[in-house]
């Protein structure tokens, strides 16, 4: 039996812009996972058990090397795609492909089924290709499980940057550079995995950072799920229509977390603050200008009540709902301010930052 997880994440800064080859955010591993566990069948034929779908285990079995499963609509796209690339993956080294038994287990949604906004698709990815790649003893470093998790994850959702795969992969707080994905669709009609995975992806940039010791990171969520595929298509359609303005914001936010990393790297929250503040003006003037509610009336008030309390805090994500951000001194206040957010129904996430084999600062190149 072999047992693999993957962190949670939330986005500091640079949402939207982002999506945008080659342009920056600042993003958090934190301390709530997806498990996968994997057992070789004994019978030839093989189940993906979840515990938040339980009504929904799908059986599948083999017909020669392909994975032919029972159920049409399931909720296991992301496994299944993570199922796929990582298995052929495996083909290209060959490897004999087994029949065996897939659990999935979450924190990053409550007991009760409300889903925080915390990545569990890009999260579930990789910490099923983590635990196939166990399985099947695959060589793979922390590089390899990244670009395997992000063509699995991309070729569901269609959109997005990868970030979140990222952070799930590398953990800690990183500065994420998102990597041409059309240069990626091309590839992989032409090239085997061992190939594309040896390759430098254009503009693809991951770095670790060091937060300040006095940086205490506050996360609130307001109790409405959203969906970020919908939000960025919406914007797409902004892009589209308002280029000369849409291409402004993006120079804008790019400069913006270029300062806020310089401010980890220097160990300064004020800085780290004072560009969190300015990434929310960004973030609302591109709303109005697009029509999108991405700063809603309950997001609002968390930042206005984390403001009262000398904190810098915005929406994390595509905004909609989700969680809020609070970059603050840790000798601040922080139980009232939790207390005001209780009262206005906004819920503390008691979240910390996860980091992997105790790793805080190193820098991947990969373009």
């Amino acid at each position: 039996m072999i047992t693999e997880k993957a962190p949670g994440k939330l986005y500091i800064a640079g949402e939207y812009a982002v999506v945008e080859n080659g342009f920056p955010a600042v993003l958090v591993a934190l301390n709530q996972f997806v498990s996968c566990t994997i057992e070789a069948s004994t019978n030839g034929v093989g189940q993906i058990i979840s515990h938040q779908y339980q009504n929904n285990a799908v059986q599948w079995h083999r017909q020669g090397d392909q994975m032919v499963v029972d159920k049409r609509d399931n909720p296991f796209s992301y496994i299944l795609s993570a199922i796929q690339v990582t298995e052929e993956y495996a083909r290209t080294l060959n490897k004999q492909l087994a029949v065996y038994d897939l659990h999935i287990d979450s924190e990053l949604d409550s007991a009760s089924g409300k889903k925080y906004g915390l990545g569990s698709s890009a999260a579930v990815t990789v910490a099923t290709v983590k635990a196939l790649c166990r399985f099947y003893n695959l060589p793979v470093d922390n590089d390899k499980i990244f670009k395997l998790a992000a063509i699995a994850h991309f070729s569901v959702q269609g959109n997005g940057s990868l970030g979140d795969v990222a952070a799930s992969v590398y953990g800690g707080w990183i500065a994420y550079h998102s990597f041409d994905r059309q240069w990626l669709a091309e590839q992989r009609k032409f090239l085997d995995l061992t190939t594309l995975l040896s390759l430098p992806w254009p503009n693809l940039k991951i770095e670790s950072l060091s937060a300040p010791a006095n940086l205490a990171l506050v996360i609130g969520w307001t109790g409405k799920p959203a969906s970020t595929s919908q939000l960025v298509d919406k914007i797409s359609l902004f892009k589209a229509r308002e280029q000369d303005k849409y291409h402004q914001f993006l120079n804008a936010s790019r400069e913006c977390i270029q300062r806020m990393v310089e401010g980890f790297h220097e160990g300064n929250l004020n800085t780290i603050k004072q560009e969190i503040r300015y990434n929310r003006s960004l973030l609302q003037q591109l709303g109005e200008r697009s029509g999108v509610q991405i700063e809603t009336p309950v997001l609002k008030q968390l930042c206005q009540i984390a403001e009262k309390f000398g904190g810098a805090a915005k929406t994390s994500g595509a905004g909609g709902g989700d969680c809020g951000i609070v970059a603050i001194d840790g000798h601040a206040d922080l139980n009232a301010m939790i207390e005001e957010w209780t009262k206005q129904h906004i819920e503390h996430l008691p979240l910390s930052v996860h980091f992997i084999n105790n790793i805080h600062r190193y820098t991947i190149n990969l373009k």
